[in-house]
């Protein structure tokens, strides 16, 4: 009886929270994903939504880590989520909307960690003072060394993909740039924008044009047309930040630095396993992730090989612990990830994304609403709305997919967590790359997204 007692609240419970459930005309069929846009709990997790990305843009100055309030955000949203569905009998939609955005979820993370692992692995083989001290040693000043990096993040995002371009070259600026803190936080923006720009033109380079291609919305060769657009994006924004750029250069090294044992055999398994993950892809039709996890066995197995050898050698620094490694991928940068994909997800099944995209496409039109998408992905995450665009479904010629893939991936250059590649290195040049330091410097970007879609609305005419 006292049992009975104890559990009474649960039907009292659910009984109140069914009144406070949408109007008639939004509620869902059974199995069917419930409107929420009218709804007092759609309206509160907004709210919560808006008040953790607040405390994001100002985390330099609270000193909590980013992850923390997009995560405790997150698991309100679904919580709230949940409570309306189970009040409603359709906790099974819920549930399968909730695997969905695991699934998202779980193939960036083994992408990450693994990317994560291997740049760690390199930093931990010199690989990167050892290119600080080629670059140095060559008296480059900091701004050609600026105008350096923004090259080499444009030629590598299309062919490594934008995060793990940010991720290794943003490693390199850390290095070359010791001692000067404004060069480090102008080298991260601009290698964020040029690794976005250059993911656009290439099906492999983000993930929104990943998905783009998955879809059939644009042949393999068709993305190509985005290069002229790509990169004015970096080259507009890039003359401004020039001048932000001290104009000193880096103190001379007096030592050649020289490569750990299995340095060079890191990087070329770095790159194996960026080729197999896009083999997997493009030829089997397997999760890129799958092909990482490949790529970190070939890193597991050398790291025995090489501790074997030491052992005999009786030389310990011939060896690494890949495991050790490990411990040190940034899991705030990964927990970040999650709160933000789960909390825009839990958005998405609440109704707000495919709201935001009927009103776009129904009363806008596409070339509006496409631009408008790029804008939106800055502030919401592009991969939800990419795949909110992509769900609808429009009626769009090739020229309009084009517009959206470049709005999407380049709009994400607006603000820090706005991409991939500026919330991992948010991450790891925490001191440094700031969400206020990039906004800083958020007009010059936005004057380059508006010339990148002027360029394509006139080069790529003939596809509109």
């Amino acid at each position: 009886m006292n049992r009975i007692r104890s559990r009474s609240w649960l039907p009292a419970t659910l009984t109140l929270l069914s009144l406070l459930e949408a109007p008639p005309a939004y509620a869902a069929e059974p199995g069917v994903l419930i409107d929420l846009t009218r709804h007092p709990i759609g309206y509160l997790a907004l709210l919560i939504f808006f008040i953790a990305y607040g405390f994001v843009a100002v985390e330099k100055a609270t000193h909590m880590r980013k992850s923390k309030p997009v995560m405790l955000a997150a698991g309100i949203i679904w919580a709230l989520l949940g409570i309306v569905y189970a009040a409603r009998g359709e906790s099974a939609a819920l549930e399968a909307a909730a695997k969905h955005v695991i699934l998202d979820y779980g193939e960036l993370m083994l992408f990450l960690i693994v990317a994560i692992t291997y740049v760690n692995t390199m930093r931990e083989r010199r690989v990167f003072d050892a290119l600080r001290s080629t670059l140095v040693s060559r008296n480059l000043t900091y701004r050609q060394l600026f105008w350096l990096v923004a090259a080499l993040a444009f030629v590598f995002g299309p062919i490594i993909d934008n995060l793990t371009t940010a991720l290794v070259l943003g490693a390199v600026v850390v290095a070359v740039g010791v001692g000067s803190y404004q060069f480090i936080v102008m080298g991260c923006i601009i290698v964020v924008v040029a690794a976005n720009a250059g993911g656009v033109f290439s099906p492999f380079g983000d993930i929104t044009s990943l998905m783009v291609w998955q879809k059939g919305k644009l042949q393999f060769l068709e993305f190509f047309n985005l290069f002229l657009p790509s990169l004015v994006n970096v080259l507009v924004p890039a003359v401004f930040m020039h001048f932000g750029v001290p104009k000193g250069a880096p103190q001379p090294v007096s030592e050649t630095t020289r490569l750990k044992s299995g340095g060079a055999v890191v990087i070329a398994l770095f790159l194996a396993t960026i080729t197999t993950a896009v083999l997997f892809k493009s030829v089997i039709g397997l999760p890129p992730a799958m092909g990482m996890m490949l790529g970190l066995g070939y890193l597991q197995m050398y790291a025995y090989i090489l501790q074997t050898i030491g052992r005999r050698r009786g030389d310990e620094t011939i060896a690494f612990d890949s495991f050790r490694i490990m411990r040190h991928v940034e899991w705030d940068t990964l927990l970040f990830f999650f709160g933000i994909i789960f909390a825009v997800g839990g958005l998405g099944v609440a109704g707000y994304l495919a709201l935001a995209s009927n009103y776009l496409y129904g009363d806008m039109g596409p070339t509006t609403a496409n631009i408008a998408i790029g804008v939106l992905g800055a502030a919401f995450d592009n991969i939800p709305l990419m795949f909110a665009v992509l769900s609808m479904n429009p009626d769009m010629s090739s020229g309009q997919w084009m517009l959206v893939t470049l709005s999407t991936g380049v709009g994400g250059s607006l603000v820090s967590i706005g991409s991939a590649a500026g919330i991992v290195l948010m991450g790891i040049v925490r001191n440094h790359y700031t969400f206020m330091n990039h906004l800083r410097w958020s007009w010059a970007i936005a004057l380059g997204y508006v010339a990148s879609i002027l360029t394509h609305l006139h080069v790529n005419a003939a596809y509109m």
